[in-house]
């Protein structure tokens, strides 16, 4: 009986995603566990640590088919940690007690740490698909509405226009940063560990540090410089990095969420028959997928948080700060699997209504225009005459309900020294662009 949002058979496919939750699953997790063991004693049967026979006994039984789960579960409960749980099972399966030489000279951290890098790996691997494939949107759409005039907003009041194109294009350098920032941070965080019970290896008398290289390489991780049991540096670097990413999400949530507001109504989230109805008022239309990328990004970041109280660690071997990784990090990486999941949703099928957009930018008699009435204005009475009076015009458009452009036509000093022609030019959204085609195509020209 699933207990857990990401595992429930209701929400589980809505709050995350079925190949992450296979990556941190029990199955997985012990899989790998399995993975550095065989690849542990591979190695040291090479190098003549343990006996080539031994060796051979110890990869021949370390297989997920033989892990007898209620054993492991009564034993990781009577123990407090599953790699012991683990070994004996090995062990046990191998023949002559050549399965006595499984583990040789490691720590039962060394084989969890190795084994969430491992984890680690294969979800950093979902992670940049999917950052790849929202960038594939993002870029459509940028190209598509390049020209495309929308209403830059600030502090919720409508500012001066922008593109469409440009909205999107501005989010999509940010995913583009996150996608270096991934291909920068694989190197330092996908690094193994072996380091035995306080990290020197010091159990090993010959072949240590060749094992610990050649088990890297098996494993295709980093080898450590130095241990890092109670330096857990990388494993909070991951979850920043996933917890920014989310943030980056939750931007795309909430600027979708305002743009369907009813007064708004400029995008929608891909429609489909009863998506987001109401109980109650058949007329509306819910966001849904910027309700669950919201709930989950926020949850990511506050269990980033945890991860950085696992780096206070004491001493060589720390005394529960380990276990917070346990707990948080797969939630981390699951739960932010489901906001990719519902980004990638919505971009691909964003429903956008550009006559719409042009309707809002005109909703206020052209008050939005006027700091491009001003800076027409400055070279004739200086810009700051020129925002004071167009201010004062600007409350007497609002007070009669008029156009902007009448009311400026209309005052005297205004007519003396521009035509109304030139004011109509000022007041049209597409000549108030500024660079917003040109910054489009950099951040386009930019993409790999």
């Amino acid at each position: 009986m699933a207990a857990s949002i990401i595992d429930s058979k209701i929400f589980g496919d809505m709050f995350s995603d079925a190949q992450m939750r296979g990556i941190w699953s029990d199955e997985n997790r012990t899989a790998k566990y399995l993975d550095v063991e065989r690849a542990l004693a591979k190695v040291q049967g090479e190098l003549g640590v343990i006996p080539a026979e031994a060796a051979a006994e110890i990869v021949r039984n370390c297989e997920l088919s033989q892990i007898d789960w209620d054993q492991l579960k009564a034993r990781t409960e009577q123990i407090g940690y599953p790699i012991i749980a683990v070994v004996n099972q090995i062990n046990a399966n191998c023949k002559d007690k050549l399965g006595e030489y499984c583990h040789w000279g490691a720590t039962t951290q060394d084989i969890t740490d190795t084994a969430t890098v491992l984890q680690m790996r294969e979800g950093l691997a979902l992670v940049e698909r999917d950052l790849a494939d929202i960038s594939g949107s993002l870029a459509a759409l940028a190209r598509k509405y390049r020209d495309t005039p929308i209403i830059g907003r600030s502090n919720l009041q409508q500012a001066t226009p922008i593109t469409f194109g440009y909205k999107m294009a501005s989010i999509l350098a940010g995913i583009e940063r996150h996608r270096a920032r991934l291909e920068q941070l694989k190197p330092r965080v996908l690094m193994g560990e072996f380091g035995g019970a306080s990290g020197t290896l010091s159990s090993l008398a010959n072949g240590a540090m060749e094992t610990q290289a050649g088990l890297m390489q098996e494993l295709g991780l980093a080898q450590p410089l130095i241990s890092w049991h109670t330096v857990r540096d990388t494993i909070a670097e991951v979850g920043a990095f996933l917890a920014i990413v989310g943030g980056s999400l939750g931007k795309i949530a909430i600027d979708v969420k305002l743009l369907m507001q009813t007064e708004v109504a400029e995008v929608f989230e891909p429609y489909s028959p009863g998506r987001g109805s109401s109980s109650t008022m058949p007329q509306k239309r819910n966001p849904i997928s910027c309700l669950y990328i919201h709930a989950t990004i926020s949850v990511v970041r506050q269990h980033a948080a945890a991860l950085m109280d696992a780096m206070v660690a004491d001493h060589e071997r720390s005394t529960g700060p380990w276990e917070i990784e346990w707990v948080v990090l797969p939630e981390i990486f699951c739960l932010l699997s489901g906001a990719l999941k519902q980004t990638k949703f919505i971009l691909a099928g964003l429903e956008v209504d550009a006559q719409r957009m042009l309707a809002n930018i005109h909703m206020t008699n052209g008050l939005v225009m006027s700091e491009a009435v001003m800076m027409g204005l400055g070279p004739f009475i200086g810009r700051e005459y020129a925002h004071d009076l167009v201010y004062d015009l600007c409350r007497v458009a609002i007070r009669d309900n008029r156009r902007l452009v009448d009311v400026l036509a209309a005052h005297p000093e205004i007519a003396s020294h521009v035509t109304r022609a030139q004011l109509e030019g000022f007041c049209d959204p597409a000549n108030s662009l500024g660079q917003a085609g040109v910054m489009v195509d950099r951040v386009l020209a930019s993409l790999q």
